[in-house]
């Protein structure tokens, strides 16, 4: 016999033997019945070739070997018990947890002030870590827990991974207050004759807005473009600074306007949505503490928000 033959029943029986001193009262105290306890005994024997327990009276004593055994056994059944245990629920107000999160130069603006403020009203003692999104290899970084979620646009996320869409951003054009043509800027023809900021998509950074960068080089004359800068924060502050156009997503838009003195206007020229969404890894599914953060970053940002 093989030692994975024996089950976690084998050694309850033990167990009970071991605390009962008796083959009736062990049956009683497994809800089974006398036969039953000392056909396993038997079995028991044998794999370890040893008697375990001797006749005393009307009960048994346990051998050498078996005392030997008690503290091993007694320790694997509370393992075991420990592990169908219900697990204890999350409480955020008590948790000294520190979230990872994952973010693009945008996502650091636009997801973690809100975050932040809601945090130290439900969870004071809760720390965040944001680290920088990589698109190449933010996969490896969910899985293996070093980052708890990534928030952004992904569209070429590993098929492995969770994801749970947040909502759909646009684009919106910036220039600062005082621009010699606003007006005319906000027209197609103007828009196109303006000097412009282009920002250029990376695998470190803006994957998704790839596409939205090809639209704008088709449209916009070479001649035109007064920079190329891969940060939406870099060119929305060099833009406040020049009489440059500097075309972002929508949200970033709005919040960085006012602090830095600029218009924001629709983009004249028809660019793709992104789609803006959370992403983890299966392991930390059904997690209590990750649940609790994944609704958190849904009530803030998701489309009921």
């Amino acid at each position: 016999m093989e030692s994975s033959e024996i089950d976690f029943r084998d050694l309850r029986v033990l167990d009970a033997l071991l605390r009962e001193g008796s083959i009736t009262r062990a049956a009683a105290s497994l809800d089974t019945t006398q036969p039953a306890i000392s056909k396993l005994l038997a079995r028991l024997r044998l794999r370890f070739d040893d008697p375990l327990f001797v006749r005393r009276g009307s009960g048994v004593q346990p051998t050498a070997r078996a005392v030997e055994m008690a503290s091993q056994v007694r320790a694997l059944l509370e393992m075991a018990d420990t592990l169908w245990q219900e697990r204890l629920p999350f409480d955020p107000r008590q948790s000294e947890k520190t979230f990872s999160l994952l973010l693009t130069d945008v996502g650091m603006v636009r997801f973690l002030p809100p975050l932040v403020a809601r945090l130290a009203e439900l969870a004071p003692r809760i720390q965040v870590r944001a680290m920088p999104l990589d698109s190449r290899h933010f996969a490896l970084k969910l899985e293996s827990g070093e980052a708890d979620l990534a928030l952004g646009a992904l569209p070429r996320a590993a098929g492995h991974l969770r994801s749970q869409r947040l909502y759909s951003d646009g684009y919106a054009s910036v220039v600062r207050r005082g621009h010699p043509r606003p007006a005319h800027a906000r027209t197609r023809r103007g828009f196109l004759d303006e000097q412009h900021i282009l920002i250029t998509a990376s695998e470190t950074g803006h994957a998704a807005h790839l596409e939205t960068q090809r639209v704008l080089t088709r449209a916009i004359a070479r001649a035109n473009i007064m920079l190329q800068v891969p940060s939406f924060i870099a060119g929305a502050i060099v833009a406040s600074q020049t009489d440059g156009v500097a075309t972002l997503p929508a949200n970033l838009a709005a919040i960085v306007a006012e602090p830095l003195g600029m218009t924001v206007f629709k983009t004249p020229v028809a660019l793709p949505r992104i789609e803006i969404a959370q992403y983890w890894h299966e392991r930390y599914h059904r997690d209590p503490a990750h649940r609790w953060l994944r609704s958190i970053t849904l009530a803030l940002f998701g489309n009921r928000a």
